[in-house]
């Protein structure tokens, strides 16, 4: 969420920038000024009749204790208790509006990011590795994999619908040798402390991390005995995760850390559910979309001047895994129009996939900049300070294990059909060196 008196001060700066990503300023923000200006009237107001009233209180309190009629007094007490409490209630509206209103408005753009309308104005900053060559027609991972018998596509949808996949045997296995494989690379090579969430988080969780109101349609929502009603934020009612980014960052909600804890680098397995609204016709063949899906989180909490060179290592962190597995790869840099809601900078890092001739993402690897912290509530002490400030917040996939699977599987394909392992990933695999078809 935008700091409101950010915005006041800046306003045509949000409306560029909002503009620069896409949207319709007037849409998102209204009559802001109207509203900002009713607000602070109604709070100034409230505010001295308070004051009023208290005043009046003490007078009470000394006609009393010299023996004089308080009567009087006394009744006008009674009626500044009235008005308060009338000019509360729309003091209370109106600060909802405004709340409303500010968490409907996206993050504003780093400085750094290429202005842009979509994924085609993205910017390739970085290219990794050759894509292979095969002296056969590679073929794309569903067809790899039902060859092998370690993925099925058919079984899943009867047991659940489409975009589900089970995973047989060495499928199966390859699937947990890459989820433990990432969380030791980050555990133990690059510093991070290893969490396991709950799978199911509330309301105010999601708030927090942006999804909510705004995304609400992309979740799977259990049914609760009281569900979901915007703005309402519950503590008892139950949504799947869409990513582990929700529960990691969510850990610190209302909380504040001292400085000298920061940064703090977790890592989390997490199965992901998403609902893959208006992707209706999109990436039907294979596991490249799916309504559940597993992967590996990075999350940061930084000091707001160290946020962007923990971009780059957290990124970096990212491509490292993709580098010892083998896999090509490219950075880019996402454009205005092509941000996330919640992202002040993102890298998506696209993996090369030779059975469709195309590179696709595999990661996503944002600065938030204090905008979950504001939502969440979640603050740092700096040392010699003692007001606290918003800390900034990072994510990103390292990596998503089922694209990190089927480009295994595009990438390591033999004319035979049969697949080899990457060779760091042997150890998991039980010493297997190939998958061949059973």
């Amino acid at each position: 969420m935008l700091d409101l008196a950010f915005v006041r001060a800046n306003l045509p700066l949000v409306e560029e920038k909002l503009r620069a990503r896409g949207q319709d300023p007037a849409a998102l923000l209204g009559d802001f000024q109207r509203l900002d200006a009713e607000r602070r009237e109604k709070i100034t107001k409230l505010e001295t009749l308070k004051m009023q009233r208290n005043q009046k209180s003490e007078q009470i309190a000394r006609l009393k204790k010299s023996g004089e009629n308080a009567a009087p007094i006394m009744e006008e007490v009674r009626s500044l208790k009235e008005a308060i409490e009338a000019e509360q209630s729309v003091t209370n509206r109106l600060e909802e509006q405004m709340r409303s209103s500010l968490a409907r408005i996206p993050n504003l753009p780093h400085e750094s990011v290429p202005v842009g309308k979509s994924e085609h104005d993205n910017v390739e900053v970085k290219r990794w590795g050759a894509p292979p060559t095969f002296d056969f027609q590679p073929k794309p991972h569903w067809e790899i994999g039902e060859a092998l018998g370690i993925l099925d596509l058919e079984r899943a949808a009867k047991l659940s619908g489409a975009r589900f996949a089970v995973y047989w045997a060495e499928g199966a296995r390859l699937e947990r040798a890459l989820i433990n494989f990432m969380l030791d690379t980050h555990t133990r090579e690059n510093g991070y402390t290893e969490v396991l969430p709950p799978f199911m988080v509330n309301s105010k969780s999601l708030f927090g991390t942006g999804q909510l109101p705004k995304f609400a349609e992309d979740l799977f929502r259990c049914v609760d005995e009281q569900g979901y009603q915007e703005g309402q934020y519950r503590e008892n009612d139950h949504w799947l995760i869409p990513t582990a980014e929700v529960p990691v960052t969510n850990l610190y909600r209302d909380e504040t850390l001292d400085e000298v804890k920061l940064p703090i680098q977790l890592t989390a397995y997490t199965p992901c559910f998403r609902s893959e609204a208006g992707s209706y016709g999109k990436d039907v063949r294979g596991i490249i979309r799916q309504h559940q899906f597993q992967k590996v989180e990075l999350v940061k909490f930084t000091k707001p001047e160290d946020s962007y060179d923990e971009l780059e290592k957290l990124t970096a962190n990212a491509e490292a895994i993709l580098e010892k597995l083998g896999l090509p790869y490219r950075r880019m840099l996402l454009c205005t129009g092509d941000m996330g809601f919640s992202s002040a900078k993102t890298y998506d890092l696209e993996v090369w996939l030779p059975g469709q001739n195309l590179y696709r993402e595999i990661s996503s690897c944002s600065n938030f900049e204090s905008f979950q912290a504001r939502r969440a509530n979640i603050r740092y002490r700096p040392q010699g300070k003692g007001k606290t400030e918003l800390l900034h917040t990072l994510n990103g996939s390292a990596l998503a294990t089922g694209r990190t699977w089927l480009a295994i599987l595009e990438n390591y394909q033999q004319a035979d059909g049969s697949v080899r392992v990457p060779e760091v990933l042997v150890p998991y695999m039980g010493g297997q060196t190939v998958i061949a078809p059973r």
